[in-house]
């Protein structure tokens, strides 16, 4: 039965993958800065994936019930609910933001690379349309999320052909069990709707088994970043 190790699975988009690979019959181990309860072909690790120590262990415990490493997707990160102006910007934020949105993607990969190369494995790290397009006093943010692109198609290079390795741009995913969009955040998504952690799952389960495709980034925002908005 293949494995796979999911960071950040204990809500949003990371509760939406693992839930999804369980009922695809995955095994699964979830990695988060909470703690999440163990169960039936789950595994699950509380840590800080910036740490090295977390991801030694995140993939020793998946080692040691599964036996195998399948497959990785980075996906924990921490958003932009706190703007700095550039001038406001502390380097100990900046450092935080890419220790837990970059850092901690490199560390993962390069603990599990050994054991996703003895599988054929496939890793998919969660970026975000942020790493193509910005708001203001978002550096930090925008800097990890630029970061992610870049590393994906290095990882690509340096793991292939044993590793693949492949990058999600989500733009707006609605997370929120009672959102309420209005006409107007509907109407600026081509698709007519915002994405649900679901759209992702899909997409990164479709990367794992595509075989003929790595080192790319998949913008999956409903079409908002191709659709041209005009002052009135």
């Amino acid at each position: 039965m293949k494995t796979i190790l999911i960071t950040g699975g204990a809500q949003g988009i990371g509760r939406g993958l693992v839930e999804h690979f369980l009922s695809q019959g995955w095994n699964v181990t979830a990695v988060d800065i909470q703690e999440m309860a163990p169960g039936d072909r789950l595994e699950t690790v509380c840590g800080d994936t910036s740490l090295e120590e977390t991801a030694r262990r995140a993939v020793a415990k998946t080692m040691e019930r599964f036996g195998r490493v399948d497959a990785l997707i980075n996906n924990a990160g921490v958003g932009t609910s706190q703007k700095f102006k550039v001038e406001d910007l502390s380097l100990v934020e900046w450092n935080r933001v890419l220790g837990i949105n970059l850092t901690g993607y490199f560390l993962m990969a390069k603990y599990a690379a050994p054991f996703l190369r003895q599988t054929n494995g496939t890793i998919v790290n969660i970026a975000s349309t942020r790493a193509l397009m910005s708001e203001p006093d978002s550096e930090a943010y925008a800097a990890s999320k630029g970061g992610v692109v870049a590393l994906t198609h290095a990882l690509a290079v340096s793991l292939g052909p044993d590793v693949r390795v492949n990058c999600i741009s989500p733009g707006w995913i609605e997370t929120r069990e009672n959102a309420v969009h209005s006409e107007a955040d509907r109407l600026q998504h081509p698709a007519g709707r915002v994405g649900i952690p679901q759209d992702i799952a899909e997409l990164a389960d479709y990367l794992l088994s595509a075989g003929f495709v790595t080192g790319q980034n998949f913008v999956a925002d409903g079409g908002m970043t191709k659709k041209m908005i005009y002052a009135e």
